[in-house]
């Protein structure tokens, strides 16, 4: 094709079909570094399963602890859309003082979770209450034009159930044609609600779970980042209209209701009539999907103590993001099904065992090469051990009973942590912590009983009142008899024994006769002889120290607690084959999650074979190729100077590297002149601007390079700059 033309143009050559590159699925990466490729597609298919299980899961806790705040806002709703349609007194008042209803959302600092429950809360007012929701952002508002046109845009593009006969009559209005003003918005909610409302009698209503003229909701996602000008031109052009159409405003707010009057003066404040709306705190958030989706036997998979700890950490000190939290969860999961060859055998009970009995020798082999297997069979007797080392047919038998084995330890393992956390919740200082997800890294890390914090709440354990030991034991009762576990019905009849023994306690002593104690008759009128009597048995009773019945049984609870403890809070790297359904690679995940900037900097720059993966860029030692970007080669040539660097020099060196492919005809050129390309502004400077550590290079590089500024040319007549003027330069530059 030629490309020779009378006028300057732009000539796109379109790739031949057959050159196109087949465009690769996840279940391809998922396969690269597998051998074995029958075992990856298994491997796959589990991990899907089971990222699919997990986010269901994650969904419906999330909409359970939304519910609440979902239906308080519904209910504001419907009391401002009922004051509206019946023009009641109320509303009337509010329409001489023109307020609007406005809906102060406070949902807490974890930005990244806004989108969701954004999402969330559009779909159910959609769902229940009205179809003209707008969600509006401030980098798309950043003045009332832009805001009225995205309002419009949404609200006319949203989708409206209404016959089919109506679509054909209905027109979409461009949003192009329309001018972008309030009138606009009010003529077109008439027409909207007037073609809503001429269905004929005998159709059904297919929008009958919308109200009858819907309010328009308008949510501000962000309203902290949105301007004060536009947020006040919005509430005082609205309120001048707001009797004309029903409006709703709902206020996303990261960090205190107060945010309203320190955006919008009082003037403008007094047009809302704003309600306050909070939601659940992240933490609870987080304590809540810990416990219904790490904390039980639902899914196979299991995160060690220190993997648990680096997602919680990055929640703590990072976002506070719940949804982050979870993604992290999931890429354990993809770790876990990628790197472990048995994660085969991370999935249900049932299937797993299936699954063992077609384990081929090699996977054999990898079972036999885990750490805890081999200590297992090191406690074997001998001929047990060749067999399990050499017989994979015995090796099936014995993974298919060490796995069953898992399972009842991940049963018997929750109920107790939370009968356990249940004594330990309510202490002074909390010596294992306050939160369950505290004690189980506690359980994980090594055998808790061993630790000083456990031995202290023992000791405070042993001097509970009557009425808290019975509180918590009745809570250990419903915790034990709704769990799964197949040894707790023992522990329940003890436990109940327990109760019934307090309560025994509790008659006897409301029953006992009032005995006058030695120390009222020590009040009572009496001889020296028996007063000498009674300071001796005072005295001796408290030498001899005698336990009280309820002491006695508070120490036989705590006791018993205590040996449910030893018995079942093994750490689990202490269980055989634990390396199958637990991913304690935590560096890795905090290699994905908690990146060091700086270090992927060098990295990329020092070596950029290792993110672009080329072959023409792979180079020995400290030499530097020309296949190099800019960047990199700029950057290594920057390595190799000490604390000043001359720019010239600099640039001369740069040349060099750059034309040393190209023979003796870059000799044969004037070493005195450069290359007006290669003296162009290199491609970096963009990107060392966003480094600290390299903004005064940035600033170097402008000055000597570009010389395009007049400023900078009659500060500097000559391009070649010493060092100690750029040096003063860039001081001058930073302050």
């Amino acid at each position: 094709m030629s490309t020779r033309s009378l006028s300057k143009g732009c000539f796109v050559f379109k790739p031949s079909p057959k050159k196109r590159k087949v465009s690769r699925t996840t279940a391809d990466y998922f396969r690269e570094g597998n051998s074995d490729l029958e075992d990856s597609e298994l491997r796959f298919a589990t991990c899907q399963s089971l990222q699919k299980q997990v986010k269901s899961e994650t969904e419906q806790i999330e909409e359970e602890l939304n519910e609440q705040l979902f239906d308080n806002l519904v209910s504001f709703l419907r009391r401002s859309h009922s004051a509206f349609q019946e023009k009641t007194t109320e509303w009337t008042c509010r329409m001489k003082s023109r307020e609007i209803p406005t809906a102060a959302l406070v949902l807490g600092v974890n930005v990244t979770d806004h989108d969701f429950t954004f999402r969330s809360l559009s779909e159910v007012l959609q769902n229940n209450v009205t179809p003209y929701i707008a969600l509006l952002e401030a980098k798309d508002c950043p003045g009332i034009k832009n805001l009225m046109q995205k309002l419009l845009g949404q609200l006319m593009n949203c989708c409206i159930d209404v016959d089919s006969s109506e679509e054909e009559d209905y027109e979409q209005v461009s949003r192009n044609r329309v001018r972008c003003s309030m009138t606009s918005l009010i003529n077109w909610y008439e027409s909207a609600t007037k073609r809503t409302d001429s269905e004929t009698p005998g159709k059904k209503r297919t929008s009958s779970r919308h109200w009858q003229s819907p309010p328009v909701v308008v949510i501000f996602k962000d309203m902290e980042s949105f301007t004060t000008k536009v947020l006040q031109d919005f509430v005082v052009i609205s309120s001048q209209h707001i009797g004309q159409f029903p409006l709703v405003l709902i206020f996303g707010i990261a960090t205190s209701p107060m945010i309203i009057h320190s955006l919008l003066p009082h003037s403008v404040s007094s047009l809302l009539c704003i309600e306050l709306f909070q939601s659940l705190s992240c933490k609870d958030h987080l304590s809540t999907i810990i416990d219904k989706v790490l904390l039980t036997t639902q899914f196979p998979l299991k995160l060690s103590e220190k993997v648990l700890q680096v997602l919680i950490n990055i929640f703590l000190y990072h976002d506070f993001s719940v949804q982050n939290f979870i993604k992290g969860f999931q890429l354990c999961i993809v770790e876990h099904f990628h790197s472990n060859p048995l994660s085969i055998l991370c999935c249900q009970l049932e299937e797993a065992k299936r699954r063992v009995n077609s384990l081929s020798h090699n996977q054999c082999e990898n079972v036999r090469r885990l750490p805890s297997f081999r200590r297992y069979v090191e406690s074997q007797v001998s001929e047990k051990q060749i067999a399990l080392l050499t017989a994979d047919s015995s090796l099936k038998e014995a993974v298919r009973k060490l796995l069953e084995d898992l399972n009842v330890y991940h049963e018997n393992y929750f109920p107790i942590l939370r009968c356990l956390h249940v004594f330990v919740s309510s202490l002074p200082k909390y010596p294992l912590g306050k939160q369950i997800r505290e004690l189980h890294c506690a359980c994980l890390e090594n055998r808790v009983w061993e630790t000083e914090e456990y031995e202290s709440s023992l000791q405070l354990a042993r001097m509970l009142n009557k009425s808290d030991l019975v509180t918590m034991l009745q809570k250990c009762v419903e915790i034990l008899v709704s769990s799964p576990g197949r040894e707790f019905d023992e522990i329940v009849e003890k436990l109940k024994e327990f109760l019934t023994q307090f309560q025994k306690l509790e008659e006897a002593f409301q029953e006992r006769d009032e005995s006058i104690s030695p120390q009222k008759e020590l009040q009572k009128k009496t001889n020296l002889f028996h007063l000498q009597k009674t300071l001796l048995e005072l005295k001796e009773s408290r030498r001899s120290k005698k336990l009280t019945k309820f002491e006695t049984l508070r120490f036989e609870v705590v006791d018993y607690i205590d040996s449910l403890v030893r018995c079942y809070l093994v750490p689990a790297d202490h269980k055989t084959l634990h390396e199958i359904v637990y991913f304690n690679t935590a560096s890795v995940l905090r290699e994905h999650l908690n990146a060091a900037p700086r270090i992927a900097l060098h990295t990329a720059l020092n070596n950029p074979y290792s993110y672009l993966k080329s072959e023409a860029l792979k180079s020995d030692g400290g030499s530097i190729s020309n296949k190099a970007p800019d960047i990199c080669i700029a950057y290594k040539l920057h390595l190799e100077c000490g604390r000043l660097i001359n720019l010239v020099d600099w640039l001369e060196a740069f040349s060099t590297v750059v034309t040393a492919a190209e023979g003796p005809t870059a000799d044969a050129a004037s070493s005195d002149q450069v290359d007006d390309v290669i003296q162009y502004p290199f491609s970096f400077l963009s990107q060392i601007w966003h480094s600290t550590a390299y903004r005064i290079s940035v600033r170097f590089l402008e000055c000597s390079f570009l010389c395009t500024d007049k400023q900078l040319q009659e500060e500097n007549k000559t391009t070649n700059l010493s060092s100690l003027n750029v040096m003063k330069m860039s001081q001058e530059w930073i302050t």
